[in-house]
């Protein structure tokens, strides 16, 4: 007979990241189940370095999962995500928030792709934002996904919302970056949304919805 700690544990999930919009955006497609959504903060892991020395998106989703379950031992959920451009053979890829050095900031990393980009012409500038889902059971089961939402990189910053690559990301079926579209529209079509729509899936055959 389980424990009532056990059942609580089989009701809960971590999410593994310190960044408060991805915890509000993976934890509301848990709404739909039974489940205790937990940040860091919540399992007192806040500020945990977890290094992730992956090759891909996937392998470093599933690095940080992986981290916070063996410490939690409860269902705990990670993203990871970037940009991918084709004519720079996927750059810069899982490298995306540190592109530019060390001391990456935004502004540098997007003035660094437009300049290794700068002979480039538009139809050549095919480019697609990358978001690797995991989940990781106590059990030691687990999934890994991804979503992809294609693009090309224009020839400046255009746009106010978002962050990161937004301002030079357009999204060709608005014709617009994701920075003019805003935060409502990205997050319905972004690599993000897509990514958690399949794990949502996966998630209904594993644990079934209210």
């Amino acid at each position: 007979m389980k424990t009532t700690e056990e059942i609580k544990k089989i009701h809960q999930a971590v999410i593994s990241t310190g960044n408060k919009h991805k915890l509000e955006e993976i934890g509301a497609i848990l709404e739909d189940f039974n489940l205790e959504v937990l940040s860091m903060k919540d399992v007192n892991l806040e500020g945990l370095e977890i290094i992730e020395d992956g090759n891909t998106f996937e392998e470093n989703a599933l690095i940080k999962a992986k981290a916070v379950m063996e410490r939690t031992g409860k269902l705990t959920l990670a993203d990871d995500s970037g940009l991918e451009v084709d004519v720079l053979d996927n750059q810069p890829g899982i490298y995306s928030a540190r592109f530019s050095g060390e001391n990456a900031t935004d502004e540098k990393n997007n003035a660094k792709l437009l300049k290794m980009l700068e002979e480039v012409p538009f139809e050549k500038r095919t480019a697609r934002f990358v978001c690797a889902m995991a989940a990781v059971f106590p059990n030691g089961d687990t999934i890994v996904l991804r979503g992809e939402c294609p693009g090309v990189i224009g020839f400046e910053a255009k746009g106010k919302s978002g962050f990161g690559y937004d301002p030079l990301f357009i999204v060709e079926e608005y014709n617009q970056t994701f920075a003019e579209l805003g935060e409502e529209i990205k997050n319905k079509i972004s690599h993000r949304a897509r990514a958690l729509e399949k794990l949502k899936k996966e998630l209904i055959l594993r644990l079934g919805s209210d």
